[in-house]
């Protein structure tokens, strides 16, 4: 098994104990931790080496900050401030155009993808013009023949040789 659990629990515990130290819990959130505390000494330990980390913190000198270091500060975050403005300022028209770009992008496709669908989909008149294109380069040929009845007869009598089926 993973340790993760517990050490997030570990750390939800430790917030809790030191919101109890600071005094910051309610009533109820008061007794749930008095009451874990009575019945677990791993608690009791962990309770009593944040109360002695308070005390080491609490023995060390305040730093003493004068008004120019708080105005060097606030002066470095207002230059931040205004170099971040000015580099959003100046990627401001490259985002438009890759916007643009991709928008056009986009369109292209979906104009291609409809050009596509509406060419392969739409009926081509001139279809059967080139299907019957053999018949009517024999047209004259074909009108000599006459009419269905001679060719039935031509075939009855063994005239056609189909392909593939040579009877010679």
């Amino acid at each position: 098994m993973s340790k993760e659990p517990s050490s997030v629990d570990s750390a939800s515990l430790e917030e809790q104990l030191s919101a109890y130290l600071d005094g910051e819990l309610d009533d109820e959130a008061t007794r749930q931790i008095e009451q874990r505390l009575a019945c677990d000494p791993q608690i009791r330990k962990t309770l009593q080496d944040l109360e002695r980390t308070w005390q080491i913190l609490d023995t060390l000198d305040e730093a003493e900050v004068d008004e120019s270091f708080t105005r060097t500060t606030l002066e470095m975050v207002a230059v931040a401030a205004e170099e971040d403005v000015q580099r959003q300022a100046a990627e401001a028209p490259r985002l438009r155009r890759r916007r643009v770009l991709v928008a056009l992008t986009w369109l292209a496709g979906a104009a291609a993808v409809g050009f596509m669908a509406v060419a392969l989909g739409w009926p081509n008149p001139n279809r059967q013009l080139l299907e019957d294109l053999p018949v009517v380069e024999r047209l004259e040929q074909y009108r000599q023949i006459g009419d269905f009845e001679f060719l039935d007869a031509l075939y009855r009598e063994g005239m056609f040789v189909e392909e593939g089926n040579d009877e010679s």
